[in-house]
């Protein structure tokens, strides 16, 4: 028994060991990947932006401003143009992710509305032409002899209650139900 249990201690142990060396190598990639992205950033702004160079006269100087404006411009529209690439992906892996869904067969539940419909309604529409089952379920109810019980009397002969909460409502009421009290 002690046997099995050092077994088991030693695979955990050698488990630990691998998730940890895993770790370790995981995490030198990650900051191999960073600093091959920095230089790759570097390399890429030196050769798309030569270091800035301010002429002296003021005529070179509008020039500069000039070309810098028509680059920013240039930048801007492809920019709008990458954006719109994107949209456009965006929309067509959409689309295609739906039609992989719809081939799959497995869809998109939509919202339901609450339909009130009898049985025979929903025989016939589930089955069609073939239903022929009526489900009236009051058919089949017993019939039971309502019996007037003293209670009962008592209500019918109160009569409506609305009649009374009118009556009692408003300055005439409440002078009524003064009168009454005395």
């Amino acid at each position: 028994f002690s046997h099995l249990q050092k077994k088991r201690r030693a695979a955990t142990a050698r488990r630990q060991h691998l998730k940890s060396a895993m770790l370790q190598l995981a995490a030198t990639e990650i900051e191999k990947e960073a600093a091959a992205k920095e230089v790759e950033k570097q390399n890429y702004l030196a050769e798309h932006c030569p270091p800035l160079s301010l002429p002296g006269s003021m005529q070179e100087l509008q020039e500069l401003c000039k070309k810098l404006h028509a680059k920013i411009e240039s930048v801007d529209e492809e920019r709008y143009d990458t954006e719109v690439k994107l949209q456009k992906t965006t929309k067509e892996l959409e689309d295609l992710s739906q039609k992989l869904f719809d081939l799959r067969g497995k869809f998109k539940r939509p919202p339901l509305r609450r339909v009130r419909m009898s049985a025979d309604a929903m025989l016939r529409a589930l089955l069609g032409s073939k239903h022929k089952v009526c489900m009236d379920l009051r058919a089949n109810l017993k019939q039971v002899k309502k019996e007037d019980t003293e209670k009962e009397k008592d209500l019918r002969d109160v009569g409506d209650w609305r009649k009374n909460i009118e009556e009692k409502s408003g300055m005439e009421g409440r002078k009524k139900m003064f009168e009454a009290g005395e």
